[in-house]
Protein backbone atom coordinates (compact mmCIF):
# COMPACT_ATOMS: atom_id res chain seq x y z
CA UNK A 1 0.00 0.00 0.00
CA UNK A 2 2.83 2.37 0.88
CA UNK A 3 4.54 1.70 -2.48
CA UNK A 4 1.30 2.40 -4.32
CA UNK A 5 0.87 5.73 -2.54
CA UNK A 6 4.48 6.67 -3.24
CA UNK A 7 4.09 5.82 -6.93
CA UNK A 8 0.87 7.83 -7.18
CA UNK A 9 2.59 10.78 -5.49
CA UNK A 10 5.53 10.48 -7.90
CA UNK A 11 3.23 10.49 -10.92
CA UNK A 12 1.45 13.63 -9.64
CA UNK A 13 4.75 15.43 -9.06
CA UNK A 14 5.99 14.35 -12.51
CA UNK A 15 2.83 15.80 -14.06
CA UNK A 16 3.25 19.04 -12.10
CA UNK A 17 6.91 19.31 -13.12
CA UNK A 18 5.99 18.86 -16.77
CA UNK A 19 3.28 21.51 -16.54
CA UNK A 20 5.88 23.99 -15.21
CA UNK A 21 8.27 22.93 -17.96
CA UNK A 22 5.60 23.34 -20.66
CA UNK A 23 4.64 26.80 -19.43
CA UNK A 24 8.30 27.82 -19.72
CA UNK A 25 8.41 26.51 -23.29
CA UNK A 26 5.11 27.97 -24.53
CA UNK A 27 5.35 31.29 -22.70
CA UNK A 28 9.00 32.19 -23.31
CA UNK A 29 10.55 29.92 -25.97
CA UNK A 30 7.89 29.54 -28.66
CA UNK A 31 6.97 33.27 -29.00
CA UNK A 32 10.60 34.15 -29.79
CA UNK A 33 11.16 31.08 -31.98
CA UNK A 34 14.18 29.94 -29.99
CA UNK A 35 15.69 26.63 -31.04
CA UNK A 36 14.84 23.54 -29.05
CA UNK A 37 17.21 21.09 -27.44
CA UNK A 38 16.92 17.38 -26.88
CA UNK A 39 15.00 15.04 -29.14
CA UNK A 40 12.59 17.78 -30.24
CA UNK A 41 15.55 19.87 -31.41
CA UNK A 42 16.96 16.96 -33.42
CA UNK A 43 13.52 16.27 -34.87
CA UNK A 44 13.08 19.89 -35.98
CA UNK A 45 16.51 19.92 -37.62
CA UNK A 46 15.68 16.65 -39.42
CA UNK A 47 12.45 18.22 -40.63
CA UNK A 48 14.37 21.21 -42.01
CA UNK A 49 16.73 18.87 -43.87
CA UNK A 50 14.22 16.29 -45.16
CA UNK A 51 10.84 18.01 -45.18
CA UNK A 52 9.35 15.09 -43.19
CA UNK A 53 7.24 16.01 -40.17
CA UNK A 54 9.24 16.21 -36.93
CA UNK A 55 6.64 14.07 -35.17
CA UNK A 56 7.86 10.96 -36.97
CA UNK A 57 11.44 11.68 -35.93
CA UNK A 58 10.42 12.18 -32.27
CA UNK A 59 8.90 8.68 -32.21
CA UNK A 60 11.77 7.10 -34.16
CA UNK A 61 14.46 8.64 -31.95
CA UNK A 62 12.71 7.87 -28.66
CA UNK A 63 12.29 4.14 -29.38
CA UNK A 64 16.03 3.23 -29.19
CA UNK A 65 16.56 5.73 -26.38
CA UNK A 66 13.91 4.07 -24.22
CA UNK A 67 15.47 0.70 -24.95
CA UNK A 68 18.74 2.14 -23.62
CA UNK A 69 16.89 3.50 -20.59
CA UNK A 70 15.46 0.09 -19.73
CA UNK A 71 18.78 -1.70 -20.20
CA UNK A 72 21.34 0.76 -18.88
CA UNK A 73 19.46 2.47 -16.04
CA UNK A 74 16.59 0.30 -14.80
CA UNK A 75 13.06 -0.80 -15.67
CA UNK A 76 11.34 1.40 -13.08
CA UNK A 77 13.16 4.47 -14.35
CA UNK A 78 12.10 3.59 -17.90
CA UNK A 79 8.44 3.28 -16.90
CA UNK A 80 8.39 6.60 -15.04
CA UNK A 81 10.29 8.23 -17.91
CA UNK A 82 7.62 7.02 -20.33
CA UNK A 83 5.03 8.61 -18.05
CA UNK A 84 7.16 11.77 -18.00
CA UNK A 85 7.42 11.87 -21.78
CA UNK A 86 3.64 11.41 -22.13
CA UNK A 87 2.93 14.06 -19.50
CA UNK A 88 5.28 16.50 -21.24
CA UNK A 89 3.62 15.96 -24.63
CA UNK A 90 0.12 16.50 -23.24
CA UNK A 91 1.22 19.49 -21.14
CA UNK A 92 2.77 21.15 -24.19
CA UNK A 93 -0.53 20.74 -26.02
CA UNK A 94 -2.74 22.01 -23.19
CA UNK A 95 -0.53 25.03 -22.43
CA UNK A 96 0.13 26.05 -26.04
CA UNK A 97 -1.99 29.24 -25.72
CA UNK A 98 -0.50 30.36 -22.40
CA UNK A 99 1.54 33.11 -24.14
CA UNK A 100 -1.74 34.85 -25.01
CA UNK A 101 -2.14 35.66 -21.30
CA UNK A 102 1.36 37.11 -20.94
CA UNK A 103 4.06 38.00 -23.46
CA UNK A 104 7.58 39.11 -22.55
CA UNK A 105 9.00 41.08 -25.50
CA UNK A 106 12.63 41.13 -24.33
CA UNK A 107 14.34 38.04 -25.85
CA UNK A 108 17.15 38.00 -23.27
CA UNK A 109 14.76 38.04 -20.31
CA UNK A 110 12.66 35.41 -22.08
CA UNK A 111 15.74 33.22 -22.49
CA UNK A 112 16.55 33.53 -18.78
CA UNK A 113 12.95 32.93 -17.67
CA UNK A 114 12.57 29.95 -19.98
CA UNK A 115 15.75 28.39 -18.61
CA UNK A 116 14.62 28.86 -15.02
CA UNK A 117 11.09 27.49 -15.52
CA UNK A 118 12.09 24.56 -17.71
CA UNK A 119 14.95 23.79 -15.31
CA UNK A 120 12.60 23.74 -12.31
CA UNK A 121 10.16 21.52 -14.17
CA UNK A 122 12.76 19.07 -15.49
CA UNK A 123 14.67 19.03 -12.19
CA UNK A 124 11.46 18.15 -10.34
CA UNK A 125 10.90 15.23 -12.72
CA UNK A 126 14.49 14.04 -12.18
CA UNK A 127 14.01 14.18 -8.40
CA UNK A 128 11.21 11.63 -8.84
CA UNK A 129 13.67 9.27 -10.52
CA UNK A 130 12.14 9.85 -13.92
CA UNK A 131 12.84 11.93 -17.00
CA UNK A 132 11.06 13.47 -19.96
CA UNK A 133 12.44 10.89 -22.34
CA UNK A 134 14.78 11.69 -25.19
CA UNK A 135 18.27 12.90 -24.33
CA UNK A 136 17.34 13.03 -20.62
CA UNK A 137 17.66 9.24 -20.55
CA UNK A 138 21.03 9.46 -22.30
CA UNK A 139 22.19 12.02 -19.69
CA UNK A 140 21.13 9.79 -16.79
CA UNK A 141 22.82 6.76 -18.36
CA UNK A 142 26.08 8.72 -18.76
CA UNK A 143 25.85 10.02 -15.17
CA UNK A 144 25.36 6.51 -13.83
CA UNK A 145 28.36 5.22 -15.77
CA UNK A 146 30.78 8.15 -15.44
CA UNK A 147 29.39 10.24 -12.54
CA UNK A 148 29.07 13.45 -14.55
CA UNK A 149 26.50 16.15 -13.78
CA UNK A 150 23.12 15.66 -15.50
CA UNK A 151 22.77 19.39 -16.17
CA UNK A 152 26.22 19.61 -17.79
CA UNK A 153 25.65 16.49 -19.89
CA UNK A 154 22.34 17.84 -21.11
CA UNK A 155 23.89 21.22 -21.88
CA UNK A 156 26.70 19.60 -23.88
CA UNK A 157 24.25 17.52 -25.92
CA UNK A 158 21.98 20.49 -26.54
CA UNK A 159 24.93 22.74 -27.45
CA UNK A 160 25.80 20.33 -30.28
CA UNK A 161 22.16 20.37 -31.44
CA UNK A 162 22.05 24.18 -31.40
CA UNK A 163 25.39 24.38 -33.25
CA UNK A 164 23.91 22.28 -36.04
CA UNK A 165 20.67 24.29 -35.92
CA UNK A 166 22.63 27.53 -36.16
CA UNK A 167 23.89 26.49 -39.58
CA UNK A 168 20.32 26.37 -40.91
CA UNK A 169 18.95 29.14 -38.68
CA UNK A 170 20.40 32.47 -37.53
CA UNK A 171 23.05 33.38 -34.97
CA UNK A 172 21.05 35.61 -32.54
CA UNK A 173 18.35 32.97 -32.05
CA UNK A 174 21.02 30.31 -31.48
CA UNK A 175 22.79 32.47 -28.87
CA UNK A 176 19.56 33.19 -26.98
CA UNK A 177 18.84 29.47 -27.05
CA UNK A 178 22.26 28.71 -25.55
CA UNK A 179 21.57 31.20 -22.74
CA UNK A 180 18.25 29.48 -22.05
CA UNK A 181 19.89 26.05 -22.07
CA UNK A 182 22.69 27.17 -19.76
CA UNK A 183 20.18 28.49 -17.23
CA UNK A 184 18.27 25.24 -17.58
CA UNK A 185 21.39 23.17 -16.80
CA UNK A 186 22.26 25.28 -13.74
CA UNK A 187 18.73 25.10 -12.30
CA UNK A 188 18.45 21.34 -12.94
CA UNK A 189 21.69 20.71 -11.03
CA UNK A 190 20.54 22.95 -8.17
CA UNK A 191 17.19 21.15 -7.93
CA UNK A 192 18.84 17.71 -7.97
CA UNK A 193 21.85 18.39 -5.76
CA UNK A 194 20.28 21.04 -3.53
CA UNK A 195 21.24 24.65 -2.91
CA UNK A 196 23.19 23.89 0.27
CA UNK A 197 25.83 21.45 -0.94
CA UNK A 198 28.03 19.50 1.42
CA UNK A 199 31.66 20.43 2.02
CA UNK A 200 34.68 18.35 2.97
CA UNK A 201 36.84 19.85 5.69
CA UNK A 202 40.37 18.74 6.59
CA UNK A 203 41.71 20.20 9.85
CA UNK A 204 45.26 20.04 11.14
CA UNK A 205 45.38 21.27 14.74
CA UNK A 206 47.26 20.76 17.96
CA UNK A 207 43.93 20.54 19.78
CA UNK A 208 42.39 17.59 17.95
CA UNK A 209 40.30 16.36 20.88
CA UNK A 210 38.80 19.82 21.52
CA UNK A 211 37.98 20.42 17.86
CA UNK A 212 36.53 16.92 17.46
CA UNK A 213 34.31 17.38 20.51
CA UNK A 214 33.11 20.79 19.32
CA UNK A 215 32.18 19.46 15.87
CA UNK A 216 30.23 16.56 17.33
CA UNK A 217 28.43 18.60 20.02
CA UNK A 218 27.81 21.88 18.18
CA UNK A 219 27.21 20.61 14.64
CA UNK A 220 26.09 17.06 15.25
CA UNK A 221 28.57 15.78 12.67
CA UNK A 222 30.86 12.80 13.01
CA UNK A 223 34.57 13.03 12.33
CA UNK A 224 37.25 10.66 11.12
CA UNK A 225 40.92 10.75 12.06
CA UNK A 226 43.46 10.46 9.27
CA UNK A 227 47.08 9.97 10.28
CA UNK A 228 49.81 12.09 8.74
CA UNK A 229 53.38 13.14 9.31
CA UNK A 230 54.98 16.55 8.99
CA UNK A 231 57.49 16.46 6.13
CA UNK A 232 59.83 18.97 7.82
CA UNK A 233 59.35 18.17 11.52
CA UNK A 234 58.67 14.44 11.19
CA UNK A 235 55.97 14.81 13.85
CA UNK A 236 53.05 12.39 13.59
CA UNK A 237 49.67 14.16 13.59
CA UNK A 238 45.99 13.38 13.57
CA UNK A 239 44.14 15.06 10.70
CA UNK A 240 40.42 15.60 11.20
CA UNK A 241 38.24 14.69 8.23
CA UNK A 242 34.62 15.84 8.33
CA UNK A 243 31.72 16.36 5.90
CA UNK A 244 29.22 19.13 6.64
CA UNK A 245 26.95 21.64 4.95
CA UNK A 246 28.26 24.98 3.69
CA UNK A 247 26.38 26.78 6.47
CA UNK A 248 27.98 24.55 9.10
CA UNK A 249 31.41 25.26 7.64
CA UNK A 250 31.15 28.94 8.57
CA UNK A 251 30.22 28.08 12.14
CA UNK A 252 32.99 25.47 12.33
CA UNK A 253 35.64 27.95 11.17
CA UNK A 254 34.69 30.34 13.98
CA UNK A 255 34.91 27.91 16.87
CA UNK A 256 37.98 26.11 15.46
CA UNK A 257 39.82 29.44 15.35
CA UNK A 258 38.79 30.09 18.98
CA UNK A 259 40.13 26.67 20.00
CA UNK A 260 43.35 26.92 17.97
CA UNK A 261 44.22 30.11 16.13
CA UNK A 262 47.06 28.28 14.31
CA UNK A 263 44.86 25.46 12.96
CA UNK A 264 45.13 24.76 9.24
CA UNK A 265 41.80 24.15 7.48
CA UNK A 266 41.27 22.92 3.93
CA UNK A 267 37.73 23.05 2.53
CA UNK A 268 36.45 21.63 -0.76
CA UNK A 269 33.14 20.80 -2.42
CA UNK A 270 31.69 17.31 -2.13
CA UNK A 271 29.97 16.48 -5.41
CA UNK A 272 27.92 13.63 -3.94
CA UNK A 273 27.52 12.36 -0.38
CA UNK A 274 25.53 9.30 0.66
CA UNK A 275 25.12 7.58 3.97
CA UNK A 276 23.83 8.09 7.47
CA UNK A 277 23.08 11.72 8.28
CA UNK A 278 22.88 12.85 4.66
CA UNK A 279 19.96 13.04 2.27
CA UNK A 280 20.12 10.46 -0.49
CA UNK A 281 20.69 11.89 -3.95
CA UNK A 282 18.88 11.04 -7.13
CA UNK A 283 20.55 8.33 -9.29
Amino acid sequence: MKDIKNNIWKVLVIILGNIVYSVGVNMFIIPHKFLSGGVSGVAIICQYLTGISSGYFVIAINIPIFIIGFKVVDRKFGIFSFIGMTAMSLSLIFTRTVNSFYYLPDPLLSALCSGILTGIGAGTVFKCRASQGGTDIVAVAIKKRYGLSIGRIGFAINAVIVAVGMVIGNLPIALYTLISMYMYSVVVDKIIEGFDREKIMFIVTSNTEGVEKAIVEKLGRGVTYLYGEGAYTGVHKKIIYCIMSSRQVEEAKRFIYDLDSHAVMSIMDASEVRGKGFKSKVF
